[in-house]
């Protein structure tokens, strides 16, 4: 199925791969895709930052008492079982040496299931609150993953109408010098570079842009001196990243 005519299914698909959700067979079928093709890998990437940036920002939220009583629960029952289980095996070891190695090993399988059980009762915890979480996400009507020359990820740049604002969240390991700054160019068809902004060393930047601006085929990072170029001239220093520009389904 090609994921770019079907938009909803791709939301759905990068945000069950960046919850965890997606496993086995179909979160590799994923991952091949966003590998080959960059609107794929931009939103993994725009569903992993919306998901980061909740468990920055979002105040805590107490699980509801309950939700430890059936923690505890699943606890005493699960040590129940493994106090009866070692009676039984005591019981057949005489009889049974030549599989005491299977049944030893019984322990471990029951108590790898209570951790797992464990773990997704505490992740239904922590979750909680989070369908209203996606729900106030951010608005994306372009994406863009900007690459260097070995097609390395790099920088996710994101636009949100509602705010008119450029949301960049550094995805590589790329840091520039004291003495140096990345600067954001829009490329449009035909014509010269056109500046958007400096940009900061902090991993995530916000730029105020309006969609005039972010209307253009492709985006591009250079490196400059230490607080960009002057406006109305075109980059100086090199252009290190460069990708892009999708329009997204809002």
């Amino acid at each position: 199925m090609n994921l770019l005519a079907h938009p909803e299914l791709l939301e759905l698909l990068a945000a069950s791969h960046a919850l965890g959700t997606l496993r086995g067979g179909a979160r590799r079928r994923f991952e091949a895709l966003a590998r080959e093709q960059a609107p794929v890998r931009a939103a993994a990437l725009v569903w992993q930052g919306r998901l980061a940036s909740m468990t920055e920002l979002q105040p805590s939220v107490a699980p509801d008492p309950a939700v430890w009583t059936r923690i505890r629960n699943m606890i005493d029952a699960e040590q129940s079982a493994l106090a009866l289980e070692r009676q039984r095996e005591a019981a057949r070891a005489a009889g049974e040496s030549r599989q005491g190695g299977w049944l030893s090993s019984l322990a471990l399988w029951r108590t790898a299931t209570a951790a797992g059980a464990l773990a997704t009762v505490l992740a239904v915890a922590v979750g909680l609150n989070l369908r209203d979480q996606l729900q106030n996400a951010p608005a994306v009507q372009y994406v863009a993953v900007l690459s260097d020359d070995k097609d390395a990820a790099s920088m996710l740049v994101t636009f949100d109408p509602k705010k008119k604002q450029l949301v960049l969240q550094r995805v590589g390991s790329y840091r520039e010098g004291d003495d140096k700054s990345l600067q954001l160019w829009a490329l449009p068809p035909g014509g010269a570079p056109r500046s958007l902004g400096v940009l900061g060393n902090a991993p995530g930047l916000r730029l105020a842009a309006s969609e005039s601006d972010v209307a253009v085929p492709a985006l591009a990072i250079s490196l400059e001196a230490k607080g960009g170029v002057p406006p109305g001239s075109g980059p100086k220093g090199p252009i290190l990243f460069k990708g892009a520009l999708v329009e997204k389904t809002l």
